[in-house]
């Protein structure tokens, strides 16, 4: 019966935490304007910042038309990958976890804008 109740419980956890992941990409657009003066997430042109278009499962300062920062080299340096759990440490406060950055960006603190720019950034295509 333990086993039952644990198991039961280990899939409404699961549910609940995959629910929580699913954003909507078309508020995420929304969200994206405070990233817009610096970003595109459409195109793979820079600007001041980089292009995120496809940045969901790139390597971290890979961009190879971009002049990073030496912080964000550094922060990359061992293979970190944007992925999903990365970008929720990072949006909050880029600037506390990659110390030296030239980002000037103060961060989401929301997890809706936060789930929400993430389905965008996952698949921009769909906010149309």
């Amino acid at each position: 019966m333990k086993l039952l109740c644990l198991a039961s419980a280990s899939i409404v956890l699961v549910s609940a935490s995959a629910a929580l992941a699913d954003g909507d990409p078309v508020a995420g657009a929304v969200v994206f304007r405070k990233c817009g003066a610096c970003h595109t997430a459409t195109a793979p042109d820079n600007r001041v910042g980089p292009s995120l278009m496809g940045i969901v499962g790139r390597p971290v300062a890979s961009k190879p038309d971009y002049a990073y920062s030496p912080a964000m080299k550094a922060f990359g340096a061992d293979g970190k990958v944007w992925d999903e759990t990365l970008l929720r440490k990072y949006l909050p406060a880029p600037q506390f976890l990659v110390k030296g950055i030239r980002m000037t960006f103060p961060g989401l603190k929301s997890d809706k804008d936060l789930d929400n720019l993430i389905a965008y950034l996952k698949n921009p295509a769909a906010a149309r």
